[in-house]
């Protein structure tokens, strides 16, 4: 169950120019978290903007001096610029676990984990569980927006494959391009396989069409804006197959053929 909490900032580093790595130590124990749920955060010291803004858990840690809860943010809006200037030992608010997470792969079926940019934030905890059975696809516009390679690379046991659309790191070429590929070469064990995906919206339609296509099964975290986090003002509603879902409430995954695009 959800709960509200206060958390002091143990760590607020940058992780490239763009993107930073938010630690915290929450002064209660919420339950622990699932792969691909996520959290709302909000600062104390502002009131523009009012409203909490959405994380997926990126890592969920325990030691003997309690939990941490580790996540990784791209600084785009007003509210992310707030929380990147908070330093060590600062508190904010937060509210979680929230939404649904990942299921997990039946064992007759390899999971194919399938990230984008600052995907990689909400399939990071699910390759954790499943680091010795995963394909990992992991693809950005460039190399600077890959975030924690050296991470990944010690965590996936299996196969990790990088791709940039410029070439600037790994294969050059999409991540469907990369994947199109991989399939190709695994055609007649395509249907023992189970995609999850998280990334820009371009990038999940196209996955999606793609195990369309393909008749592969899966997974998708969709990224929408939220105001409250927990259904009451249906602002991140999307289409889907049986009606408009809230993403914070019914999401934000769904099963990959379900989502209207």
């Amino acid at each position: 169950m959800s709960k509200y909490i206060r958390a002091k900032i143990t760590e607020n580093t940058p992780v490239n120019k763009g993107h930073n790595l938010l630690i915290l130590s929450p002064d209660d124990i919420p339950q622990r978290s699932l792969p691909g749920q996520f959290y709302m955060i909000g600062t104390d010291f502002s009131y523009d903007p009012l409203l909490k803004r959405p994380f997926s858990i990126f890592r969920e840690t325990s030691s003997g001096e309690g939990r941490e809860l580790q996540f990784l943010y791209r600084i785009k809006g007003k509210g992310t610029k707030l929380l990147k200037e908070m330093r060590k030992g600062e508190t904010v608010n937060v509210l979680g676990p929230l939404g649904n997470g990942y299921p997990m792969p039946d064992k007759n079926l390899t999971p194919v984990l399938i990230a984008g940019g600052i995907g990689i934030a909400s399939l990071f905890p699910l390759a954790e569980k499943l680091s010795w059975s995963v394909h990992f696809f992991y693809g950005a516009r460039t190399s600077d927006e890959l975030l924690m390679l050296n991470k990944l690379k010690g965590l996936v046991k299996k196969e990790l494959i990088i791709s940039t659309d410029d070439g600037s790191e790994g294969t050059k070429g999409t991540v469907i391009d990369i994947l199109d590929n991989f399939f190709t070469r695994h055609s007649s064990l395509v249907t023992r396989h189970l995609l999850y995906s998280c990334g820009p919206s371009p990038m999940l339609e196209a996955v999606s069409k793609f195990a369309a296509e393909k008749g592969i099964k899966g997974y998708i975290s969709m990224e929408e804006n939220m105001a409250c986090g927990v259904g009451a003002c249906l602002g991140c509603t999307v289409k889907t197959k049986k009606g408009y879902k809230r993403v914070c409430k019914e999401g934000p995954v769904f099963p990959i053929e379900e989502i209207v695009w």
